[in-house]
């Protein structure tokens, strides 16, 4: 089962390396326009799940990049760091239904938390099949990682331009 890992080994190194260019980008992305993003406590929430679930697609394709690991240690792997991005997401969408920011429209509540808690779920998916040694846990947790990866560039596209409008 180790070489079905090993054969995820150039996808991984291109995500990990995708993953962190992206990353500087969110960063630079919030720097930009801190003020506004740290005046609602929303988005600074929004900010926090984006980095995270783009932080845990990384660490988890270095950590597939591990040699000789059975799928079921990986699928640990991404169990444990699904739950800490879920503490993470916990936290954010409280603050999002609790942000008073006034004007802020209410209506996108739910697809702001949406558009962070979906990759978690699909990571847990994968965790699942990678601890019963499936390999289609494999295919399931990059499929996780590309949305996040979706979701950190939808982010910083708001963090730079549609937070000004």
């Amino acid at each position: 089962m180790e070489a079905a890992l090993s054969s995820w080994g150039d996808f991984n190194v291109a995500i990990a390396g995708a993953g962190a260019a992206l990353g500087g980008l969110l960063i630079v992305a919030l720097s930009v326009n801190i003020k506004q993003i740290a005046e609602s406590q929303g988005l600074a929430a929004r900010a926090g799940a984006a980095i995270s679930a783009l932080i845990l697609g990384v660490i988890l394709a270095c950590a597939a990049l591990i040699p000789d690991q059975p799928l079921w240690v990986f699928g640990i792997e991404v169990l444990a760091g699904t739950l800490a991005g879920g503490v993470i997401a916990a936290l954010a969408a409280r603050a999002i239904l609790r942000d008073d920011t006034p004007g802020r429209p209410r209506n996108w509540d739910t697809q702001h938390i949406v558009s962070f808690v979906f990759p978690l779920v699909i990571y847990a998916a994968g965790a699942v099949l990678l601890l019963l040694s499936m390999p289609a846990g494999l295919l399931v947790v990059a499929l996780a990682t590309i949305v996040a990866l979706i979701g950190a560039v939808i982010f910083s596209w708001v963090a730079l331009v549609e937070i000004l409008r």
